[in-house]
């Protein structure tokens, strides 16, 4: 095997920045993209990602080194912004030169969920570090959940430094390459975009919107809610278990079954084994019950807003009701107890419902053996790539034979390194999809 290093990162980045676009919230009515987006001449490039990569090797008083840069000069950040709609500038009062112990010094004090090392790219001296730009630890949101909205990053060059010889190069925050394990991969999938996930949950949903419906038709005044708004909830919720999970650094397993399978589950079959099980109830049916309060409560809200005006996420994350922001916290409690549960041996099992029916769940030995799964190279997993199972551990063994008899369950395998895998049995073979949250959460907090 031919390991891949800064050199064929820089190159691949240089290839596909232009065709990258920058995300929503990169800079939208907040920075200028042609005085951001411009990209270092390649040996430069490659200079900028040799430094990190060593960087990375190293470790301050035992600890790993993580951190993120941003490539731009510090006269383009406004001196009057900050947390948590903006990004905090502060200036060094003499440029230092970027090394890697330098970086190695700087990291503990430039927190990698909370702030950037800048970095200007010096005619003369070569890249300098100027000074730290504080963001807070919102752009995280997208991928762990939470309820804010995520402030404007420039389309600027960001690198971002995970481990040892793990590095991301985002535009801003969309990712343009990876160096991973000694190979250069392109942007991770994220796997709650896929369309056949929202069919996985499509009929649960339309079950809360019909509760919904009666809830309104009863009380006056409510505004009109979005449709959508129950699959963005839904999202989040998954997004901040499969985050409180890995920020246990134990792993974990998720399996979500049919709700007409509960019942069978509780019973002596032949794929799991549910060591502790929860009575049937609200004590189960808590989450689909904060759902729904959750749908109702943002169209209470909207009482007295100018006829036909539908809200959504948007309203609700910028909310300032407290019982929205009561019920936003028990989901984000509800998370964490799943999460929780996880570190027992064995899974979680939920219905699709988010009804949580137990935890210890072992599956079962005398399933089929599955030799080989289909890696999928795209959201929907019409491209595959068939690969041995030889290379993975009994968890993921075991999900894999679980997909493969019961045809009808979700299975998310959380890794004790951080990677989140996506399991489901999809055109006649055990698929997999391994979900872009990696790279964000392999630095802990």
């Amino acid at each position: 095997m031919n390991h891949a290093y800064p050199q064929q990162l820089a190159a691949y980045v240089y290839k596909l920045w232009n065709s990258v676009k920058a995300s929503p919230s990169d800079g939208e009515g907040a920075y200028s993209a042609g005085r951001f987006d411009v990209l270092p001449t390649l040996p430069l490039l490659e200079s900028l990602l040799s430094i990190c990569y060593q960087a990375s090797l190293l470790r301050e008083e035992e600890r790993q080194v993580t951190f993120r840069i941003l490539v731009g000069s510090s006269d383009l950040f406004s001196s009057e912004d900050g947390p948590p709609n903006g990004l905090h500038r502060l200036n060094f009062t003499e440029l230092i030169p970027l090394t890697a112990h330098e970086l190695r010094r700087l990291s503990p004090g430039a927190s990698f969920h909370r702030s950037l090392i800048g970095v200007s790219l010096e005619r003369n001296e070569g890249p300098q570090i100027w000074g730290i730009l504080h963001s807070g630890p919102r752009w995280l949101h997208s991928m762990h959940g939470g309820r804010g909205f995520v402030p404007p990053l420039p389309p600027a060059l960001v690198i971002n430094v995970t481990g040892p010889g793990h590095l991301e190069v985002c535009k801003g925050l969309a990712t343009v390459g990876q160096l991973s394990e000694g190979r250069v991969i392109g942007s991770a999938m994220n796997v709650f975009e896929s369309i056949w996930l929202q069919e996985f949950f499509a009929a649960i949903r339309a079950e809360r919107l019909a509760l919904h419906a009666e809830a309104s038709k009863k009380a006056t005044g409510w505004a009109t809610l979005d449709p959508d708004f129950s699959r963005i909830v839904d999202q989040n919720m998954l997004k901040r278990m499969i985050a409180a999970i890995r920020a246990f650094n134990h792993g974990g397993t998720l399996i979500i079954v049919p709700p007409e399978r509960a019942s069978q589950v509780f019973e002596k079959n032949s794929f799991l084994s549910l060591r502790y099980k929860f009575t049937e109830g609200e004590c189960r049916a808590r989450f689909r019950t904060l759902i729904v309060a959750v749908m109702n409560a943002l169209a209470r809200s909207g009482v007295g807003l100018k006829d036909g005006r539908v809200i959504g996420w948007r309203d609700y994350a910028e909310s300032t009701d407290l019982s929205i922001a009561q019920l936003d916290e028990a989901i984000f409690e509800m998370s964490h107890l799943v999460a929780a549960q996880s570190t027992i041996d064995g899974a979680v099992v939920m219905t699709k419902r988010f009804e949580l029916l137990g935890f210890g769940a072992e599956i079962q030995s005398d399933l089929t053996t599955v030799s080989r799964v289909a890696r999928a190279l795209d959201l929907e997993g019409r491209c595959k790539l068939l690969e041995s199972v030889n290379g993975v551990g009994t968890r993921h063994r075991s999900a894999y034979a679980l997909c493969h008899d019961l045809k009808d369950v979700l299975v998310i395998v959380i890794s004790q390194d951080g990677g989140v895998r996506f399991i489901n049995w999809r055109d006649d073979v055990v698929t997999y999809w391994d979900h872009q949250a990696t790279f964000a959460f392999t630095a802990r907090l």
